[in-house]
């Protein structure tokens, strides 16, 4: 059962931007209850992470290869979470996921994270 869902990606060129956005499937899970993240995996290479937030979105925690080009942030009121991504680089290129961890302290560890979007492509092109 899909419990959370991704939206906004799409192909764009290097140095553009998407903004990516995660919501609930389903109205029993309310997302402020979590530490939310966004993961990605290029074709043959493995799952890494991106970013991090915590319930508040006091705390926010970016993988070093996106930090000042991408920025976390969420709207508990409209129960979603978003990723920010500008200076776009085809490097960026991969499946974006969403996941919700119920960890203490925001974790870029994907074993902490316990419900899972299906992913949104990115195609950044040179």
């Amino acid at each position: 059962q899909v419990q959370l869902v991704e939206s906004g990606g799409g192909e764009v060129q290097a140095g553009g931007s998407l903004r990516l956005s995660c919501a609930a499937s389903v109205r029993t899970l309310t997302l402020s209850m979590y530490n939310m993240g966004w993961f990605r995996q290029a074709p043959g290479k493995e799952r890494e992470f991106v970013a991090a937030i915590s319930r508040s979105g006091g705390t926010t925690d970016h993988a070093d290869s996106v930090k000042g080009r991408f920025t976390i942030f969420r709207d508990n009121a409209k129960n979603t979470v978003y990723l920010q991504m500008n200076s776009l680089k085809p490097e960026d290129t991969a499946a974006y996921y969403c996941a919700a961890s119920t960890a203490v302290r925001v974790s870029r560890a994907a074993d902490r994270y316990v419900y899972w979007g299906q992913g949104t492509q990115v195609t950044v092109s040179s």
